[in-house]
């Protein structure tokens, strides 16, 4: 591990204008991603600016309604509350398939946004990745790809995104507040990370000195029938091979509000507006639900070893799907069918 500075922030103005000094500092809250590929040598910082001390915990209402996370919240702490677990379920079930307790106690939300993406040519230095070495070409292509991209990938990347809560976040349309150099902004999380194109190196649309302060959840009243469904392949702490994060609401056989995204398949959490198009208005059965996803999945592009993903996918929606619709007990109720099963598991 490289040599670094360490500083711990006095206030939020004076971390975005240190980091903003230093090309390569980064901020330091959990470390759980960050300190591991120190070691790695994959993140090589001169500083390290510990956040942990600004004012950016607790969960609370916000005043739109919904709920306003600081970016500071663990994982373990998000999981538990009260409030999640009762109007969010799915987020709270993303929470705990996403990690250890060990981690869950130590990693932060904002920690948990900016995770980067566990692709082996990117973890070894040395290796080529475009990712970590602009220019250098993207050996998974052709290579180890079984649990990579097959939405939004290019020929430059097949990188995945490995955050469960983003996925969880990104059906609920979450706000993600930031403090920068020119002040406090508001990005929409489905705008916050990118897709590769031809700059796989950027993962965030996050420039470099800008600190997330908080996450805020809208009103989303259809979210206290939804869950969080991911397949890995073993039970223990293991990243997705694929996900979807669902909310549901029926009306007499049909489908008045709907949310879905997907996780594992992308370079971002994968918002499915196009399977969620085919849903609204149309009727709640299991055809309509295969027929939606099958629709959102059209533009796949699979590689030699991770065509499995496709209908591995489009039979973990369907399931997840059909079943908020079952809790929902077809009476047109938003009911709190997922929050009673924010458990631990696969």
């Amino acid at each position: 591990m490289k040599a670094f500075r360490y500083e711990r922030a006095a206030d939020p103005a004076a971390a975005v204008a240190t980091l903003r000094a230093y090309p390569t500092a980064r901020y330091l809250a959990g470390g759980t991603n960050l300190v591991d590929l120190m070691k790695l040598g994959v993140e090589r910082p001169e500083l390290l600016i510990d956040i942990t001390g600004l004012p950016y915990g607790g969960v609370r209402p916000a005043p739109g309604g919904g709920l306003l996370i600081g970016a500071t919240v663990t994982n373990s702490e998000l999981a538990a509350d009260p409030a999640v677990r009762l109007r969010y379920p799915l987020l709270a079930q993303a929470l705990l398939s996403g990690a250890s307790g060990q981690l869950r106690n130590a990693a932060t939300v904002a920690g948990n946004l900016l995770q980067r993406t566990r692709c082996l040519y990117f973890q070894d230095t040395g290796k080529p990745c475009n990712k970590r070495a602009p220019g250098t070409g993207c050996p998974a292509r052709e290579g180890v790809h079984r649990e990579l991209a097959v939405l939004g990938a290019s020929e430059h990347c097949v990188a995945t995104h490995p955050s469960d809560m983003a996925v969880a976040l990104a059906a609920l349309d979450a706000d993600v507040h930031v403090l920068g150099p020119d002040g406090p902004r508001t990005v929409p999380l489905d705008e916050l990370h990118r897709l590769p194109g031809d700059h796989p190196d950027r993962d965030t649309e996050l420039a470099h000195g800008d600190l997330i302060t908080h996450i805020e959840l809208p009103d989303v009243p259809e979210a206290a029938n939804s869950a969080y469904r991911k397949v890995r392949d073993r039970a223990s702490y293991s990243f997705a091979l694929v996900s979807a994060a669902a909310a549901l609401e029926v009306v007499d056989g049909a489908v008045r509000r709907v949310r879905l995204a997907f996780g594992g398949v992308a370079h971002k959490p994968w918002r499915a507006r196009t399977a969620e198009r085919r849903l609204l208005g149309g009727p709640a059965t299991e055809q309509a639900y295969a027929a939606a996803v099958d629709a959102e999945l059209a533009p796949a592009e699979p590689l030699r070893d991770n065509a499995f993903k496709l209908p591995l996918l489009r039979h973990v929606a369907v399931r997840t799907l059909a079943g908020l619709a079952d809790a929902q007990g077809g009476t047109g109720r938003t009911g709190h069918g997922g929050a009673d099963r924010t458990e631990e598991g696969p």
